[in-house]
């Protein structure tokens, strides 16, 4: 008999596997010539300490670029079939998915932004029946409240329009500001008009109270009582033919006491993960970021091809997808689009174990989240100390119960399992749910699954399935990037360490690799730093580094730096990126390192060291129009915190005036040969960096470096030139 056609299909890419391959056996064999110049130079004569250090951050840049490796070795491409799905099951048989959207901050992430994620997950192409969305408002706030009612009002009304129109936009905000619409039916267009209305109307109801201030009073963000409420339809009239089924929407607040630590987002995570389990107990989850919308809304079928599949499913703890962007602009130069990750690396990974967990836009398991903690012969005293004491909880969890008639009992009971004391002795957070202890609760919840056997697919499908907000700021950019890279140290200086604990683990060695390389990525930080400064310090004293240009080592240094600025740029050009990207994406990963890997690593030796707590603050999806205009028009904004630009202007400054005094001096006294590659090195960097040094002199809009700054980076490096000369001499 012959097989039915699979739901999805799994293709290597040969062509990216061999250019990957070749690249790390010639690479490999110039970094080990590097090292073996450097060791003999040594036993010559005894090294000097700038030597010493520009040799070891060429060490771990090496290691790093090693580590980096795994994510090349076998990249996946995957595709769906969603039709075959349908074909074998009917609507009554696909599984039921829950929808956790989380907001913290309603100045930051505006209630008007929360309602268009939430309606259009709403709206997903999906049984509404088997649909929930379940919303978690960390700050408490009556305006967001008041905001979801707004939308599950409006949604009674969008849903079916979605739905018999077939519309793919699901998003009101993004579908009603475009105009490309098609004929989709006899009174589409009237229709439409209606609904327009009726959307503007809740906006301006919504925005009419935000002004008003009076429901920003109601709760209080560090200290209120935690607050469960559902919305579903109370009729069940199985006459009304007109009846149109709806998704459920439940807001929870949960309890926020200071005595008590709430664990950021993963907390907020686990009581909807809890609440979720006595209202619906659907066997899937979907987790979106409060800007993160629903842009195909297909996406739940293409992740049921996967988590549906027989041939996968019994160890499949989620499907990720992509986190794409709906403001970014033609130049992106944040790198907002993060392409390294979700076109490189994730794609490298799926053909490991699978991706890291990613924060959003990603389909999990809920038995995943369980571990091996809930099991049929689990006893019932057992599963209460690791679950909490919670009777109803434990109980939900053998059966599958779908909750249609939500009563005054079972809420009490969910907000006691929102109360901040019910994990007290339990295990969540620890073997259960979402994981604490890093503010990057997704890598370390991911890393944990992996290391238990579970695996993980990533699927990009051509139509993005989620498009969020990206930065449009330079601040915001890099004071993400430090949140995500203390939350990666965090995990790296605990037991969980994946250089130590993925040794006992059940992931391969290249997929422990890729765990690795993301944990020591701070890292980076101090070769960047020894780079953009030891070299021009010693170029600014006669002092070469680098072997002369008509010695053979020096072809060995020339190597390695252009094969890597290659292979990067093949890497843009494979992925359907112009050239520019090569070059944005290289200032920005600067930028980074030398902010956002250097507080990311001082906040989390200060945090290992007792002597700062962990604050997650959430990015900033609010822009004003002066800031998109600066965006879109590819101008950086250089309007950030003195302790955000202040070193990037340093090192700038530095490296013009050692680049300007030291070719200067080479010209003078002839050692033009012996000093080449630093003269280079500072030009690179210069030639990097130049929307800088335009913000710095030749800007004169608001955007430009505060003159402030430039004096203070001035001075810093003055004195840094002082004293390295002394240092340097003596």
């Amino acid at each position: 008999m012959e097989a039915p056609p699979p739901y999805n299909l799994c293709n290597p890419s040969i062509k990216s596997t061999i250019i990957n391959r070749s690249y790390a056996l010639l690479h490999s064999v110039a970094i080990t010539s590097l090292i073996f110049y450097r060791l003999s130079s040594f036993f010559h004569s005894t090294p000097s300490l700038p030597l010493l250090l520009a040799f070891t951050s060429e060490l771990i840049l090496s290691i790093l670029w090693l580590l980096s490796q795994a994510f090349l070795w076998r990249p996946f491409t995957r595709q769906t079939f969603p039709e075959r799905l349908l074909q074998d099951k009917n609507d009554d048989e696909l599984p039921a998915i829950d929808v956790f959207i989380c907001t913290a901050d309603p100045e930051k992430e505006p209630p008007l932004e929360v309602m268009n994620t939430v309606l259009s997950a709403m709206a997903m192409d999906y049984p509404a029946e088997k649909l929930s969305v379940y919303v978690s408002d960390d700050g408490g706030c009556g305006l967001t409240l008041y905001a979801m009612k707004e939308a599950w009002e409006f949604g009674r009304y969008w849903v079916p329009f979605c739905t018999r129109f077939g519309i793919k936009t699901r998003c009101p905000k993004l579908y009603f500001s475009r105009y490309d619409d098609e004929f989709l039916g006899q009174g589409y267009e009237a229709e439409k008009e209606k609904i327009k209305l009726k959307y503007k109307l809740m906006e301006k109801q919504v925005q009419k109270a935000e002004s008003n201030g009076k429901l920003l009073g109601e709760f209080n963000t560090k200290n209120h009582p935690a607050h469960v409420e559902v919305m579903q339809d109370e009729s069940h009239n199985a006459n009304d033919t007109n009846q149109v089924k709806m998704p459920r929407l439940v807001y929870v607040s949960r309890e926020k006491n200071p005595s008590y630590h709430h664990h950021f987002k993963a907390g907020a995570l686990n009581v909807l993960f809890r609440v979720s389990n006595m209202i619906s107990n659907s066997p899937y989850i979907l987790v979106l970021d409060c800007d993160m919308r629903c842009n195909d809304p297909t996406s739940a079928k293409q992740a049921m091809c996967f988590h549906l599949d027989p041939k996968i499913n019994s160890n499949l703890a989620f499907v990720q997808f992509p986190q794409k962007f709906h403001n970014l602009s033609k130049m992106d130069i944040y790198d907002g689009q993060l392409r390294s990750t979700f076109l490189v690396k994730w794609p490298g990974m799926d053909g490991l174990q699978g991706p890291m967990l990613s924060g959003s836009g990603f389909y999990m398991k809920r038995k995943a989240l369980y571990r091996d903690i809930v099991q049929e012969d689990t006893d019932f005293t057992q599963l209460k100390q690791h679950l909490g004491p919670s009777n109803e909880l434990v109980k939900s969890l053998k059966s599958a119960k779908y909750n249609t008639d939500v009563t005054s009992r079972l809420l009490e009971e969910t907000r006691f399992l929102a109360s901040c004391k019910y994990e007290e002795g339990t295990q969540w957070g620890k073997q259960v749910g979402f994981l604490y202890m890093s503010l990057l609760e997704d890598y370390f919840t991911g890393f944990n699954l992996h290391c238990e056997g579970w695996k993980s697919i990533f699927y990009n499908p051509p139509s993005p399935a989620f498009l969020g907000t990206a930065t449009t700021k330079l601040n915001d950019t890099l004071l993400q990037g430090l949140r995500w890279n203390c939350g990666a140290l965090q995990v790296t200086f605990s037991t969980f360490c994946p250089l130590i604990y993925g040794l006992k683990s059940k992931m391969s060695l290249l997929q422990r690799m890729c765990y690795v390389y993301l944990s020591l990525q701070p890292f980076y930080f101090f070769p960047i730093w020894c780079l953009a400064t030891i070299p021009q310090l010693c170029l600014l004293h006669g002092i070469p580094l680098y072997p002369k240009v008509l010695n053979s080592w020096f072809m060995v240094f020339s190597y390695i730096f252009i094969m890597s600025q290659l292979k990067h740029l093949e890497e843009v050009l494979s992925t359907g990126d112009p050239i520019r990207t090569w070059w944005n994406e290289q200032r920005i990963w600067m930028m980074k390192a030398i902010i956002s890997y250097t507080i990311g690593m001082l906040n989390a030796v200060l945090k290992l060291l007792g002597l700062k707590e962990a604050n997650f603050v959430p990015t900033n999806k609010v822009a004003d129009d002066e800031q998109i205009t600066f965006y879109q028009n590819g101008l950086f904004n250089f309007q950030a915190s003195t302790v955000v630009l202040t070193p990037l202007i340093t090192l700038v400054t530095l490296n013009m005036i050692c680049f300007a005094a030291g070719a200067t001096r080479t010209i003078i006294d002839g050692s033009f040969n012996a000093m080449f590659g630093q003269i280079f090195l500072s030009f690179y960097v210069l030639m990097v960096q130049y929307p800088l040094i335009d913000g710095m002199i030749f800007r004169k809009d608001k955007g430009r470096v505060p003159t402030s700054v430039t004096l203070l980076s001035l001075a810093i490096s003055a004195s840094f030139l002082c004293f390295g000369s002394l240092i340097i001499k003596s």
